[in-house]
């Protein structure tokens, strides 16, 4: 073994990591792989150095750290010695059993179900017209953002408060959102989450027992739909009419309701106050919660929004849910939940619990890019730009597809959906456009009942007049 075990080790000597750290790492995997047997003796530090051209202090100073968490045992006038028991397979070669055995771990029938799940969309190119869910970052003012940035990054060291929901971006966000979307509440009840997502799986975790039964819109967010089944959720389907989610009874009445009034997502209609109030009422006479998802709420086109539901809600059952990846874009990823006063402690605590925590530094920098009027400042341009956008969608796609797709036109929001009026099947369209350079998804992936309709959910605002008649040419040609 004296002549073998320098053969067994391959030192690069090109500065990207020590000699000593090398031949540290390389030892270990040995005894732990079994190829140094338990009991075993080593070289001596000085024949090791010179079959290795390294200089002794190198040698001594590697076997010492082995020594010291205990792989290899040390006495005085004997060569070191691999302690037992240490072999992670015993010294046999891996069988194909042994490969392939996490492979057949156990899973949970959640896991399970994953590859089976239609959301999230993985898009392994670069985003491309008419990606939907995208700002379009080009356009956002990058710069004032970066010094926002390094302040917060300065005052880090003399911040005082290090609550994992930052006070001055809870009283910013809250000043602006009472303003602009009519909510009730205090600084305290909004909290700062890495994503929307995870506000959804949050609020889901602390509402529903297993077996609870919950409704979504359909078709709905996807989003919504795996995170309430991954908390153990009878997810139910809710068809849409004109107005949004139908209520009437059935025969399990909800626990959670999941809705998207602002733009119904993907449909991008408005819930009008009569269904709005229908639905508090409902959510009132069953004891149920309801989420607001208002993902895209900032940006309307047609007239002034109506208040979120969250305002008119006085039995405070309803939570607010909002991000900043599309009012800002993707890269600010952070999304908020405003929750019912008496819940605020069990949402902390659950938040911590979950580990939904997010950087201060990030959320004061969020909270000076509010107060600073930078961020009203950059919805208003954004809304009035997208208006552009939206209209000159509308416009290529009647001109290039006009005859094979009904576009609903939306109020506001950053996207929307054309129905196929042949009958054809949208997810190969879907996938004939992808190959074209064109990204959409399919209506059908969106529903959560069965049904025939069929269409394509599509993108504009993150897209420039050029890149928009581009790919609707593309479009128009597939679709024809």
């Amino acid at each position: 073994m004296d002549d073998l075990l320098p053969g067994m080790l391959h030192l690069a000597r090109d500065g990207s990591e020590t000699l000593m750290r090398q031949l540290t790492d390389q030892l270990r995997l040995l005894i732990t792989g079994g190829r140094l047997a338990p009991g075993q003796r080593l070289p001596s530090s000085r024949q090791l150095a010179q079959a290795l051209d390294l200089s002794r202090n190198t040698v001594s100073f590697a076997i010492e750290q082995l020594a010291a968490e205990g792989y290899v045992n040390l006495s005085a006038g004997r060569r070191p010695a691999v302690s037992e028991g240490l072999s992670l397979d015993g010294g046999k070669a891996p069988s194909r059993g042994s490969r392939l055995s996490a492979e057949r771990l156990p899973l949970s029938s959640w896991a399970r179900r994953l590859p089976r799940a239609s959301w999230p969309p993985v898009y392994d190119i670069r985003p491309r017209p008419f990606q939907p869910g995208l700002a379009d970052e080009r356009e956002f003012p990058h710069d004032l953002w970066s010094r926002c940035l390094r302040r917060a990054a300065r005052n880090a060291l003399s911040r005082r408060d290090r609550s994992a929901n930052h006070p001055p971006l809870q009283e910013a966000l809250l000043a602006h959102l009472a303003v602009h979307r009519g909510i009730k509440a205090r600084p305290n009840q909004i909290l700062i989450v890495p994503t929307a997502q995870a506000g959804i799986a949050m609020i889901a975790n602390v509402l529903l027992e297993r077996g609870d039964h919950a409704w979504i819109e359909s078709p709905g967010y996807g989003g919504a739909h795996v995170a309430l089944q991954a908390a153990g959720a009878v997810v139910t389907a809710i068809p849409l009419d004109q107005h949004g989610i139908t209520l009437r009874p059935r025969k399990h009445a909800p626990r959670l309701i999941f809705v998207t009034p602002s733009h119904q997502y993907p449909t991008a209609r408005m819930m009008p106050i009569g269904r709005r109030l229908e639905l508090v009422r409902y959510a009132d006479a069953v004891g149920a919660s309801v989420i607001e998802d208002d993902y895209d709420g900032e940006f309307h086109y047609e007239a002034r929004p109506v208040a979120a539901l969250q305002g008119l809600a006085p039995s405070g059952r309803t939570f607010y849910l909002g991000t900043f990846s599309k009012s800002t874009y993707a890269d600010i990823r952070l999304g908020y939940v405003v929750v019912p006063e008496p819940l605020v402690a069990t949402f902390e605590l659950a938040q911590r619990h979950m580990g939904l925590l997010t950087s201060v530094t990030m959320q004061d920098a969020l909270a000076e890019f509010i107060t600073s009027g930078a961020y009203l400042a950059h919805l208003r341009r954004m809304t009035r730009l997208y208006q552009t956008r939206r209209d000159r969608m509308l416009q290529a796609l009647a001109a290039e597809a006009g005859d094979r797709l009904t576009v609903e036109v939306p109020a506001g929001g950053m996207q929307l959906l054309a129905r196929c009026r042949a009958s054809v099947n949208d997810q190969r369209l879907a996938a004939r456009l992808r190959e074209a350079g064109v990204i959409s998804r399919p209506l059908s992936s969106l529903f959560f009942h069965k049904t025939r309709e069929q269409g394509l959910f599509l993108g504009f605002a993150a897209w420039n007049d050029k890149e928009i008649d581009q790919a609707a040419r593309i479009l128009g040609r597939i679709v024809r």
